[in-house]
């Protein structure tokens, strides 16, 4: 089940919602917790198992480090091993089985393992809870049902923002709904709604075609048009989603942090991750970088952690050698602003945007292309579009006109137009009548599109 779907939005949420603003506080966290595996379950019923399994093992080594200080990091180093193996048979397997075979010239065989949906993002909400507990943080939680709903949340289980168990376990027992609160999440949520629906998914269904075609069709500019296409695609489903996710997280009364800040404003790599994919770049800092020794250890070891780093950033994100490759790429920028290129850029920061663009964009190509091979075919054509100007593949039945409209607006949308309002006087238009009719129509148009269309993909699925 996905936010963008009619069964969520017409049933299963109205459900929730309602059964929650009628229950009793005492049963408020049960009955999100119930509705959160019915959630999970909905499309994978098996890995409900996995799940539950999940939250019994990190409860148990919880109350075991309060109860036997002398083996906490027996029992942290046992639970991190339990954690990553999990995510690690789930996620690697194959991509190591076709590693070791490439490697070592055997022939073992692949295994059909599906992924269990969220993995990556609950795995790295547990390890949180476990590090964080070692480090004295916190207590252990010894309530089950309030760290089974930590570890599986619906608004956040999918796509994040991965949220630390320190930000969130004053809410879990006590936090405060109210009719603004309400105004405020169905708000956050339509806008996300839309930045799924209406932008994302109609860009996707254009990026899907021009890197399904045969090479010899593909122009300079169809690859342009296709890296930019997918580098709108990608911030407005996933910024959608973890829009979608915090406004849910209102509703019922929680305060997740923001995910997004506007990343294709930025002026270099650093102040990119600063602004994308917070809550996952913050885990990273927090948990590999600053443990590794951050930049404490001298510029050799700082370059060294931040290839580490990056590197884990990329596999996180998919098994695959272009995964992990995009990682580097990316690390690779982050070594160059630090050895002096940043402060070209903080003192000419046009020029910085221009070079985070280009970056970031090019970087993309690698994410999306499903081999090193036609990443670099995307690139060759991008870098020399006048040696290929030659196609079968009529422009307008590709792209057509529509299409641009909403990639203009996806590009006005991504930081411009926020930008503009924060100089001028239309932010007295919020919570306004007019704003209240834009989030109706939004709506209306949404569930017009998803009702005629059943293309709803969902590109953080795959991780």
């Amino acid at each position: 089940m996905v936010f963008s779907s009619m069964l969520f939005l017409w049933l299963f949420l109205p459900v929730t919602i309602i059964g929650y603003y009628l229950i009793r506080d005492r049963y408020k966290n049960v009955l999100l917790l119930i509705a959160s595996l019915i959630f999970y379950a909905w499309g994978e019923p098996v890995y409900i198992l996995l799940m539950i399994l999940s939250v019994l093992v990190n409860w148990l080594a919880g109350l075991m480090m309060d109860r036997m200080p002398r083996h906490k990091k027996l029992i942290l180093i046992a639970d991190i091993i339990f954690n990553v193996a999990l995510l690690g048979y789930y996620k690697y397997f194959n991509f190591i089985i076709d590693t070791a075979n490439s490697i070592f010239h055997t022939s073992l065989d692949h295994r059909e393992i599906s992924l269990p949906i969220g993995i990556s993002f609950f795995t790295f909400q547990i390890l949180s809870y476990i590090i964080d507990l070692y480090r004295g943080e916190y207590k252990a939680q010894k309530n089950i049902i309030s760290l089974a709903l930590y570890i599986s949340f619906f608004p956040q289980l999918i796509a994040g923002p991965i949220v630390k168990y320190r930000d969130i376990n004053e809410q879990l027992q006590n936090r405060r709904s109210s009719p603004e609160k309400m105004a405020t999440g169905i708000r956050r949520f339509l806008y996300g709604l839309g930045k799924k629906v209406i932008i994302a998914n109609t860009l996707a269904k254009t990026v899907d075609q021009l890197y399904a075609l045969d090479k010899q069709d593909l122009t300079g500019w169809m690859a342009w048009i296709a890296a930019i296409f997918y580098t709108l695609q990608i911030y407005y489903d996933f910024s959608g989603y973890s829009d979608m996710a915090i406004g849910l997280g209102k509703m019922f009364g929680f305060e997740f942090q923001e995910n997004f800040l506007y990343p294709y404003t930025s002026y270099s790599i650093q102040d990119f991750w600063r602004k994308w994919h917070i809550s996952l770049s913050s885990w990273f800092r927090e948990y590999i970088y600053i443990p590794l020794g951050g930049n404490r250890k001298g510029k050799f070891r700082t370059y060294l952690n931040l290839g580490i780093v990056f590197f884990v950033t990329g596999l996180w994100h998919g098994a695959g050698v272009t995964f992990i490759l995009w990682g580097l790429y990316h690390g690779f920028f982050s070594v160059l602003e630090r050895l002096g290129l940043k402060n070209i850029f903080e003192k000419h920061r046009g020029l910085g945007h221009i070079y985070a663009l280009l970056t970031v964009n090019f970087g993309w190509v690698l994410f999306r292309a499903d081999t090193i091979g036609q990443a670099l075919s995307f690139v060759k054509r991008m870098v020399l579009p006048w040696n290929y100007t030659h196609t079968s593949v009529l422009y307008h039945e590709i792209i057509p006109p529509g299409t641009l409209f909403f990639a203009a607006a996806g590009i006005i949308g991504s930081g411009l137009i926020q930008k503009l309002a924060e100089k001028s006087n239309i932010c007295h238009l919020k919570y306004s009548y007019f704003e209240l009719g834009l989030c109706c129509a939004l709506f209306i148009l949404c569930i017009s599109m998803l009702a005629g269309n059943s293309y709803n993909p969902f590109i953080y699925f795959r991780f």
